[in-house]
């Protein structure tokens, strides 16, 4: 990779980062927005409001997509951040609970910055660079999720809710000035002279194994994966505080954080490693270590110390787990067709989305129906089905299911 398309994807990580830290900073503080701003008590509002960008998003990234196709990634871009300002501008000026939900509903319908920095690291890189990249936007994801909460906690304080959203405003608008900057066309005899370079120097050959799957295949893993992640997400810390009595809630958060930052810490290390192994082992092997860490730790319990020590290691072993499965992922992303990427990408970036509205539905249901602890097992089923959807015989059933080796 030259230098020119390396600053410019690091461009377009900062963007994505900085979109993210708004984005994904204020829903944590939309309880005291209701009160301080509406002066509603309606506290099950929460939950509607957060998942609300998310439905308009997954309905809409399927025609951004084509939109990217057509129109080009850098155009695409500079659209999701502007509307993501847009949004955040509306926001900011609503005077009701309704005008806030619309303006959600329009950063959702308007935004989708990572799908839209996708589709662009799609466009210019290949192969276990692409990996890379789409691995690296996962670690900005939740860097955001780690920083932005704290950052905004504290301004908060300072500034009304409402008032903070004007100012967030100001971060995709310099986001989308920034993506301006980048060059209008796809740098494909760039990527095509640094390969042409590479094979040229018997001191760089590697070998880089591109593995192609079924285009419905790669959407279900990235549905099941999505979703058996997120159920687990809302009920955990009021779960354990059941179960483990003893543990203080910053240990609780500490436990729920450390699935993250185990990504944070090792998916570029993993990355540079597990590139070189077959994707589809990877994940099945991932697949069911999630499975068993998830069971273990619906059935864990108590306040003994070997349960807790227990507890964390199994959340340290889905760390691992899931930064495995996300690497595969996305080595199996890198591998799909060169044509029509905005509509793949926007297709999984939907399915993803899905899963989460799905997700948080599903463990709501569960946790009242049967247990705090039950979203575990759903994620212990759907991972469970993900590895067998992997099997050879089930999948020589789909199309493309071949394999090729690129020097």
């Amino acid at each position: 990779m030259n230098q020119d398309v390396k600053q410019q994807v690091r461009s377009v990580m900062l963007s994505h980062f900085v979109a993210s830290m708004a984005v994904l900073g204020m829903p944590p503080f939309f309880g005291i927005l209701l009160s301080e701003e509406f002066a509603s008590t309606q506290l099950h509002l929460i939950g509607w409001l957060y998942v609300l960008p998310t439905v308009f998003s997954a309905l809409a990234a399927p025609w951004w997509g084509r939109f990217a196709d057509r129109y080009g990634a850098r155009h695409s871009l500079i659209r999701a951040q502007l509307g993501l300002a847009l949004g955040f501008l509306l926001a900011s000026q609503a005077d009701s609970v309704g005008g806030f939900a619309l303006a959600l509903a329009i950063q959702g319908l308007l935004g989708g910055t990572f799908a839209a920095s996708n589709i662009w690291l799609a466009r210019e890189l290949e192969g276990r660079r692409l990996t890379q990249a789409l691995t690296a936007m996962q670690a900005s994801a939740r860097a955001a999720l780690v920083v932005a909460p704290i950052l905004f906690g504290a301004l908060i304080g300072a500034v009304s809710p409402l008032n903070l959203y004007a100012w967030l405003a100001l971060l995709p608008l310099a986001a989308a000035v920034l993506m301006a900057t980048l060059p209008a066309r796809r740098a494909t005899h760039k990527r095509a002279n640094t390969r042409n370079a590479t094979e040229g120097s018997s001191q760089h050959k590697t070998q880089d194994t591109v593995e192609s799957v079924s285009p419905w295949l790669l959407l279900w893993l990235q549905f099941g994966f999505s979703f058996a992640c997120v159920v687990t997400y809302p009920y955990f810390i009021p779960d354990l505080q059941v179960r483990f009595t003893g543990l203080s809630t910053v240990t609780l958060a500490a436990l729920f954080s450390l699935p993250h930052l185990v990504y944070l810490a090792l998916s570029a290390p993993l990355g540079k490693v597990l590139t070189r192994h077959c994707p589809r082992r990877t994940l099945l092997l991932a697949f069911a270590v999630m499975a068993i860490a998830c069971g273990a730790q619906y059935g864990l319990t108590g306040n003994h110390w070997l349960s807790q020590l227990g507890m964390f290691l199994a959340r340290l072993a889905m760390g691992l787990a899931m930064t495995a499965a996300f690497i595969a992922l996305h080595q199996l992303m890198s591998g799909a067709r060169r044509t029509q990427v905005g509509r793949m990408f926007g297709r999984l970036d939907a399915a993803a989305k899905w899963a989460g509205v799905s997700a948080g539905l599903c463990a709501g249901v569960l946790a009242s129906a049967f247990g705090l602890a039950s979203p575990f097992l759903a994620a212990t089923g759907v991972l469970t089905a993900l590895c067998l959807s992997l099997s050879p015989r089930l999948t020589a059933l789909l199309p493309s299911s071949s394999q090729r080796t690129r020097t």
